[in-house]
């Protein structure tokens, strides 16, 4: 792959500090150690570094040569609540938390691109490094915008990326228009009345009422939403008692809504809300229903999009890059931030091997000095324009 020659050259050195990342997962708001490693290096290169951007986030701001452009390229850097069974010597230190998603990949790319672009500075303006923490479902890009991040580091555009193993190692894949879903959280709390296991006359079954529910909702995509509009609601957690000879008094539920259109997560909203309503109704039981609106539907940008293609192009070879899009009905946080500036999301491949959020999953190494040239080209190229 026809990385960078310089980045290549320290492509040992990015493969150190993704696997000490790896070995000290951080889950979302919790990157103490994370972004102190982050500073740090900035800072040893000569780059301006502010801290605190959405409590435990990191900025670095690069001044090139004379010109009004800023692009900023964004990394995630929290690990998952999850274990890890990769039993790879850099393992995770922390049991119940792992970088199964590799993260630690995107944040070490990053950090091979701002070193690159400080040492070279053959770029125009400014380039603005964002690695956001808390990506997994817990606001890490919601919390950054609403500390200010574009009102005191205005960029023109913004990038970012994510590996995968679904796709030919050291491809890309980069598309206008919808990416990822916008996706709800939801739990669900079902209150009836306990009784002995004996007299079920004499209780409110939430269980029972939990069976019912959990079959109603799958009804909703498939009765109320146009088959033309794509959208997932999925169960993914029921519970409730803890006694053979007990029937409980509560049980829940929860899982998620995803869809590439609002108006469609919408109607499942209120169809969700409906059927507990009338379930409650039905077995005199009491249904509470907490919806939270989690991610926004990615949208890349046309200009952006294509121009990253473009870009792609030259690090791997114009073969090896697809500009037609692919949406997934996966969640990407980095949503919020398109929203409010122009740019665009790309998947870079790597190795075969477990999916993401697996907890076998192994991040390939190999594509450390691939991402990191393409964000640095991304700024040489897009502060000229």
């Amino acid at each position: 792959m026809p990385v960078l020659p310089r980045i290549s050259a320290y492509t040992e050195e990015l493969v150190a500090i993704r696997r000490d990342i790896h070995a000290h997962p951080e889950i979302g708001f919790e990157e103490e150690r994370t972004s102190e490693l982050v500073s740090n290096k900035l800072s040893s290169w000569g780059i301006e570094v502010h801290r605190g951007i959405g409590r435990t986030g990191v900025v670095g701001v690069l001044q090139g040569q004379p010109g009004s452009r800023r692009i900023a390229l964004r990394a995630d850097m929290d690990a998952l609540p999850m274990q890890e069974q990769t039993g790879l010597p850099f393992c995770s230190q922390h049991p119940g938390r792992f970088h199964g998603c590799g993260h630690d990949g995107h944040t070490t790319m990053l950090l091979g691109a701002a070193r690159y672009l400080a040492e070279t500075r053959r770029f125009k303006g400014k380039a603005v490094f964002v690695f956001q923490p808390a990506e997994e479902g817990l606001g890490g890009a919601r919390a950054m915008l609403a500390d200010g991040l574009f009102e005191h580091f205005a960029c023109d555009e913004i990038y970012a990326m994510h590996n995968t193993p679904d796709l030919p190692q050291g491809s890309v894949t980069v598309g206008p228009g919808p990416a990822m879903a916008g996706a709800d959280f939801f739990d669900v709390t079902i209150t009836g009345r306990g009784s002995h296991g004996a007299m079920p006359h004499q209780s409110v079954d939430p269980l029972v009422v939990a069976n019912a529910f959990f079959q109603a909702a799958q009804t909703i995509v498939s009765r109320n939403v146009d088959p033309l509009k794509a959208a997932v609601l999925s169960i993914t957690r029921m519970g409730g008692g803890s006694a053979y000879n007990v029937i409980p008094g509560d049980a829940h539920l929860g899982g998620t809504i995803r869809a590439f259109d609002d108006e469609v997560r919408s109607l499942v909203r209120h169809r969700l809300r409906a059927l507990g309503a009338g379930l409650a109704d039905s077995f005199d039981a009491r249904i509470e229903i907490d919806i939270r609106d989690i991610f926004t539907v990615l949208v890349n940008h046309d200009e952006q999009a294509r121009a990253m293609a473009e870009i792609a192009g030259e690090i791997v070879g114009s073969e090896n890059v697809s500009d037609v899009s692919y949406p997934l009905m996966g969640s990407e946080d980095f949503a919020d931030m398109l929203k409010v500036v122009p740019g665009a999301y790309a998947w870079i491949g790597m190795a075969d091997g477990p999916a993401l959020h697996h907890p076998k999953f192994v991040f390939d190494d190999s594509i450390l000095p691939v991402g990191a040239s393409l964000l640095a080209r991304l700024v040489e190229r897009r502060t000229t324009v």
